[in-house]
């Protein structure tokens, strides 16, 4: 059977670590080791009985704290049986000799924790949160070298004899001896585990939720996307297949950039490792290390597969909570009997077990569901992790009609007010709901006698920050200057979408062809229309985007109604298409097919905007280039066309339809922030120009001038256009904003002002 075609199902548990299992070392045809915070490091062997199962041989003590990186000396005159190196919180890394269980070399030299261990033919190689590398032979340190400027994370030898490491700064280094030969960027937050992917490059697994795949030129092949968590660590097989493990419980099985599947565990899978075989080997936070196969013959048996569904179930059921809350612990609908207090009050209800959200309305004296809330921390475990930081709460929130769920992040420290502004600018909401937002926020928090300083309603700011038992008052003090809104960092995207509208707007389309006799050909079939609707249904189903996936003809059956629609026809297609862009498996399946045949995507561009242009074609399709930004493998196409869509796009800034000119204002915000990234002044250059037309614009739409502004002043803080940015009388456009009756356009505008005062 082949090993990339089946699902994997659960073969055997290894029990016997008596806390979190952190770390797995895939000893050749030995065995398996594998480390725990329990301080020990314990070697398993095959079970002669039962090829399934596996047995602790060997336990390893000798470290005084949790244990981390292992690695696997083969067989030698020295190991006759093979050896073990292994790193630990204690700042210690430790060989030893599995044929008497004894430790041979304890290696004492990193100041903090080890945090990676590799051999370098008989040289063992160690990596700490202290910033060094170190190298060791036969138990002496022979030299070490600052290699990062924040902790190394991880280190892993490559075939080619280079070293690899991947540290807190974001970056994976490649190492020649002591010289740095490239600097790996593209991830966002800490690199945390590395891989060797044969004959392509490397793996690296992030705190940014993603893994990437590098050639060892610095260019990224592959980025996979799915995680809702930090990813810990990462592997990969002859197959092809890759494995990851995450803090989200997960264990996923990865093919050709797609997730094919995703195994649940009943705590965080700090590791996870492919046997030769194909076998995935994961180490949980429950302190047990499973084995899981395709091979039906080795697949557990009933009763131990009955007995690890029970536990996982009775994990999940332990963690249910409703907006940090206790489901048991909520009102029932009893509760909406009673009339609300003020305009905007929030309460959670219990419905069924669910916990819905409503919101009091006044004018028609009844309370308005707001969404189901789906989750949310539990005090007792972890605080939970969003974009890899740590917050008190993370609110998962359904708000209906088809929208995806929105995460909501709070700390108990942070000012409520400033919390909603936030949240709504970014998920693209309406900033009257903020009351709303800031009442569900206090009572789901438990901090209902919260009182709010009026002066205190900054969106941005770190100053005066509001912590519980201190005045409101209390001033921040700033290190260096600082700005409120800028510079931006990230990318907006458009990913909320009326699903039955556009299906019903398809429809009357396909309708109206059909009745034309001269156009009846273009209509779409039964197939078809099948298909689009299944296709939707993939779309709508956000939570199943990690293992989800279309087919081929299903985009380019989007494409040929691109190509082949009238021109005023076309918009709900460009629709179903701007979110297929934002599905992982959609969006490799269009660039395929965009690289295999003609640019259907600059074709369109170019022929929708066409004067006289149609308000809905070009707000459909700004948005779909808007949310090509999200996926790494579309980069070289917006870089490529950037001329081309900025002044195909470039009447929009007079537009009189304000979600249009929002749209565009989002369109140059994200350029602004990729060609900053890319380094690219010329680029910068041409969205200055483009931004700074809005800008200047009387009575826009608040939103549409805010972001400009704020592609401006980061254009200006951290892109290579400030001089030019000042050529253009930035500091007429800045004064002018500051005197804005809307806030967040007066504090950029005071942002940019301060910017066109210092050197």
């Amino acid at each position: 059977m082949e090993i990339d075609s089946a699902e994997y199902q659960l073969s055997s548990e290894l029990r016997g670590h008596e806390d979190d299992v952190r770390g797995i070392c895939i000893c050749g045809n030995a065995g398996i080791a594998t480390s725990s915070r329990d301080r020990t490091v314990r070697f398993w062997t095959l079970d002669p009985s039962d090829k399934r199962k596996y047995t602790a041989w060997k336990i390893l003590l000798g470290h005084t704290s949790f244990v981390g990186p292992l690695a696997w000396i083969a067989p030698n005159e020295e190991f006759p049986e093979g050896g073990i190196v292994s790193g630990g919180m204690d700042t210690l890394a430790m060989v030893w000799d599995l044929k008497t269980g004894e430790r041979v070399h304890t290696l004492k030299g990193h100041q903090l924790q080890v945090t990676g261990v590799a051999l370098d033919d008989s040289d063992v190689v160690s990596s700490s949160v202290d910033c060094t590398l170190r190298r060791w032979r036969k138990g002496k340190a022979v030299e070490f070298w600052e290699a990062h400027k924040a902790a190394i994370q991880a280190v892993i030898k490559l075939p080619s004899n280079e070293l690899i490491t991947g540290s807190s700064d974001t970056t994976l280094k490649l190492w020649r001896g002591q010289n740095c030969i490239h600097t790996f960027v593209g991830h966002t937050d800490t690199v945390r585990g590395l891989a060797v992917m044969p004959d392509l490059g490397v793996l690296s697994a992030s705190h940014d939720g993603s893994i990437r795949l590098w050639a060892l030129t610095g260019e990224t092949l592959m980025e996979m996307v799915g995680h809702t968590s930090i990813v810990y660590s990462v592997d990969s097989h002859a197959s092809g297949l890759i494995v990851s493990g995450s803090e989200d419980c997960f264990a996923k099985i990865w093919k050709d950039g797609v997730c094919v599947q995703s195994i649940e565990h009943p705590g965080c899978v700090w590791d996870a490792k492919f046997l030769e075989n194909g076998d995935v080997v994961t180490a949980c936070s429950d302190g047990v290390v499973r084995i899981w196969t395709v091979q039906q013959d080795r697949i557990a048996n009933s009763v131990e597969l009955e007995s690890y569904f029970s536990g996982l179930s009775q994990f999940k059921i332990s963690r249910k909570r409703v907006g940090g809350l206790k489901l048991e612990d909520l009102p029932g609908l009893e509760a909406l009997q009673v009339p609300g207090a003020s305009d905007g009050q929030t309460i959670v209800v219990r419905e069924g077990d669910n916990g819905m959200a409503y919101s009091w309305n006044l004018r028609e004296q009844k309370w308005d569901k707001i969404g189901e809330v789906v989750d949310g921390p539990d005090d007792t475990t972890a605080r939970p992790v969003l974009d890899g930081i740590q917050y008190d709460y993370v609110f998962d929130v359904d708000i209906g009609d088809g929208e995806p769920i929105r995460k909501l992040p709070y700390n108990r420290s942070d000012n409520p007010y400033s919390t909603a502004d936030k949240w709504l600018l970014k998920e693209n909401l309406p900033l009257s709901y903020r009351q709303q937002v800031v009442e569900f926020i206090l009572q789901n928090s438990g901090q209902k006698n919260f009182s709010l300083d009026t002066s205190y309603r900054d969106p941005y700011t770190g100053a005066n920050a509001y912590v519980p038992g201190e005045s409101s008052n209390k001033s921040a003090v700033p290190v260096k200057p600082s700005f409120k809104h800028i510079p931006k960092k990230g990318i907006l995207v458009f990913d909320a979408a009326q699903f039955e509208g556009i299906l019903k707007k398809i429809s009357e389309f396909n309708n109206a062809l059909m009745s034309d006799p001269e156009k009846k050909s273009l209509s779409l079939t039964e197939v078809e229309i099948s298909r689009l609707v299944a296709v939707v249904k993939i779309l709508k189903e956000t939570s199943r985007y990690h293992s989800s996936t279309f087919a081929d003809v299903d985009i380019a059956l989007m494409l040929k109604l691109l190509k082949s629609w009238p021109l005023a026809m076309i918009f709900p297609v460009i629709d179903i298409l701007r979110m297929i862009i934002l599905h992982p498996d959609g969006a490799i399946r269009l660039l395929k097919l965009l690289e295999d045949e003609n640019d259907v995507l600059m074709d369109m561009i170019k022929k929708i905007t066409i004067s006289p242009a149609l308000a809905a074609n070009l707000l459909t399709s700004i948005r779909a280039v808007c949310n090509l930004f999200k996926n790494s493998c579309y980069r070289n196409w917006l870089l490529n066309h950037r001329s081309e869509i900025l002044d195909a796009f470039s009447s929009c800034y007079s537009s009189s339809n304000k979600n249009v000119l929002l749209s565009y204002s989002t369109l140059l915000l994200n350029y602004a922030v990729f060609l900053i990234e890319k380094e690219d002044q010329e680029g910068q250059s041409h969205v200055l120009s483009a931004v700074l037309e809005i800008a200047e614009g009387e009575n826009l739409d608040v939103d549409s001038k805010y972001r400009a502004l704020v592609a401006i002043g980061t254009l200006m803080l951290e892109g290579s256009v400030k001089k030019i940015a000042l050529d253009f009388d930035v500091e007429s456009i800045a004064k002018a904003a500051k005197v804005s009756t809307d806030a967040k356009v007066a504090e950029v505008g005071a942002d940019i002002e301060l910017l066109t005062k210092q050197n």
